[in-house]
């Protein structure tokens, strides 16, 4: 059960560590704090619609692995 944890805990940090990127990557919608640091000025120089999609894919999917590492998580520890 050890082993399962510890990669479970590895994966769990390798996916918290991608998953910071890909939010910071995405284009500011305007109106908060990526305007406040020039997110409206380089809004025009986004990336293309294509590349927003995938983004998102990759972003989303990424985030459901990190979730569910953590329930893994939870119930990996409950039953120990």
């Amino acid at each position: 059960m050890t082993a399962l944890k510890i990669s479970l805990q590895v994966l769990l940090v390798l996916t918290s560590l991608l998953l910071i990127p890909l939010v910071l990557l995405h284009k500011g919608k305007g109106g908060g704090l990526s305007d406040m640091f020039g997110g409206g000025i380089s809004s025009s120089a986004g990336s293309s619609g294509v590349a927003e999609r995938n983004l998102n894919r990759i972003t989303v999917g990424t985030a459901l692995a990190w979730g569910a590492v953590i329930i893994l998580l939870g119930l990996v520890e409950t039953t120990v």
